[in-house]
């Protein structure tokens, strides 16, 4: 880490330590700063937020938007809740692991691209849903989601 990165991460720690409930804001902070959330840090964040190691762990990686590792250029979520799985998502699932060659979580070896799972964009009208860098996609079948892959990877 940067001597920088290092400063922003205590004035980071600083400001939401004191706050109530700040833990998870704080998370989302760092990770939107770095990307992700570097595993090295908890104990700086368990001893700032007067927690155990495994408390501030626990909490980052009960949710699944939190991520430990950096991921690649472009994120692909792919919906696997009960709608999306009914509309037949899991062919589109077999589809982007086929292509990608990668299960959820992984990122390619080019760093193009990291396949995450989510849980409800709350598009289920329109499933099986998947979001590419943040932009919703509904009603997406496999020739949907091989366009999506070519038009990135």
């Amino acid at each position: 880490m940067t001597k920088q990165m290092d400063q922003k991460l205590l004035d980071m720690l600083a400001f939401f330590s004191t706050k109530p409930n700040g833990l998870i804001p704080f998370y989302h902070k760092l990770q939107e700063e770095l990307g992700y959330i570097p595993k090295e840090f908890i104990p700086q964040i368990a001893s700032s937020f007067n927690l155990s190691q495994a408390e501030a762990y626990g909490v980052l990686t009960f949710y699944a938007d939190f991520r430990t590792e950096p991921t690649g250029k472009n994120i692909l979520k792919i919906c696997r809740a009960e709608a999306c799985q009914a509309n037949g998502c899991h062919k589109i699932i077999t589809k982007a692991k086929e292509v990608l060659d990668i299960d959820f979580g992984q990122t390619t070896a080019d760093g193009k691209l990291t396949l995450l799972p989510t849980y409800c964009f709350g598009n289920c009208a329109n499933g099986p849903s998947v979001s590419l860098n943040g932009r919703l996609y509904g009603r997406v079948n496999t020739q949907k989601m091989e366009k999506l892959l070519a038009s990135i990877l």
